[in-house]
């Protein structure tokens, strides 16, 4: 065992080191809110103190906490000799004493204790790392992160939960609603496992898409409009008109502006928004027309009329990230959703 002289000192390195590697350890606490500005990453590489120190940092615990090598070596079900020299290394590697033989059992130095303190938030970190993600991936209780379109919100994904529930009452959600781009961003890092999309994505080799339904759009115009007596128009017939329509970004917004270029025309915005009730609002007050959705519930004001040319509808397809197993949850959700093609969009 090497000689005690500048121990304390080395160990509050070690201290320092693991500190770091656990966030919220350096300010006592665990990482949460209020607990300061994230730790610095401990760094890695060969030679560095969390890689060359981290697979015996247990071994190191389970010794401090028995107070007995043998005990410890039982515990961890490994040759009381190989735990030995593990302990030793650990201290060769640190250029410190952390336990005092007495015997057939051992003490910790004070070295060793501010050490350990340090281990033993480490270690509780990662077994709570661990807890989640098994947690994550349990087939009945594990959760799915989805995004949807906001259009989806109302009805459609409501009565998708609901009917998925009755299997798998215990599956946790996480419900993202955004705009397109922005949502198949956070599949492709990660942040989401599925998303409800339109229009549906193509040509992605990061993405896996498939087409579920299709849903018609109408053109929703003021009550008192001079076309709102039609059944039927042809969407040439409102390319002087003034549009309300979703920002750029938005899936809608994009399908709006490719019909009316079929139709011959670029749409004149005068109001743009993010939610397409408000559309509907500002239409029923006068203020455009706009290509939308069928409407849940009919908004005074407001007229739809069925587009016959060119055919407004867009299709609707779930999309996740290519080459990334699903967990459990996630995959019997994705089954679920695909085994309502072609009738996503019948609900009660």
């Amino acid at each position: 065992m090497s000689g005690a002289c500048g121990g304390e000192e080395a160990a509050r390195v070690a201290e320092r080191a693991a500190a770091r590697a656990v966030p919220g350890a350096a300010e006592g606490g665990e990482g949460g809110e209020g607990a300061g500005p994230p730790a610095r990453l401990a760094e890695l590489g060969p030679d560095l103190p969390a890689a060359q120190l981290a697979p015996r940092l247990a071994q190191f615990a389970a010794v401090a906490r028995l107070e007995h090598v043998t005990q410890a070596a039982a515990l961890l079900g490994m040759p009381q000799p190989t735990l030995s020299r593990s302990v030793a290394r650990l201290e060769a590697e640190l250029g410190v004493d952390l336990l005092a033989r007495q015997g057939r059992t051992v003490r910790l130095t004070r070295a060793g204790r501010l050490l350990l303190d340090s281990v033993e938030r480490a270690l509780a970190e990662v077994e709570r790392g661990a807890e989640a993600a098994r947690a994550e991936a349990d087939p009945t209780t594990g959760r799915v992160a989805f995004g949807f379109l906001h259009t989806m919100g109302t009805d459609a994904v409501p009565a998708l939960l609901r009917d998925f529930r009755a299997a798998y009452p215990q599956v946790r959600f996480q419900l993202v609603q955004d705009y397109v781009g922005a949502m198949l961003g956070r599949l492709r890092a990660g942040e989401l496992d599925l998303c409800l999309v339109a229009p549906v994505p193509e040509d992605d080799p990061a993405l896996v898409a498939r087409r579920l339904d299709e849903q018609r759009l109408y053109l929703v115009v003021p009550a008192d409009h001079r076309l709102a007596g039609r059944r039927r128009i042809r969407l040439a017939e409102v390319a002087d008109e003034p549009f309300v329509g979703l920002e750029r970004g938005y899936g809608l917004r994009a399908i709006t502006d490719g019909f009316c270029a079929e139709a011959g025309f670029v749409p004149r915005l005068a109001f743009e928004g993010e939610e397409a009730e408000t559309l509907r609002g500002l239409v029923a007050a006068g203020l455009g027309v706009a290509l939308l959705p069928p409407a849940l519930v009919p908004r005074p004001g407001a007229v739809e009329l069925e587009v016959t040319a060119p055919r407004t509808r867009r299709a609707v397809g779930l999309a996740w990230a290519a080459g990334r197993p699903p967990t459990p949850p996630v995959a019997a959700f994705r089954d679920f959703v695909l085994s309502r093609r072609g009738r996503l969009l019948e609900h009660d």
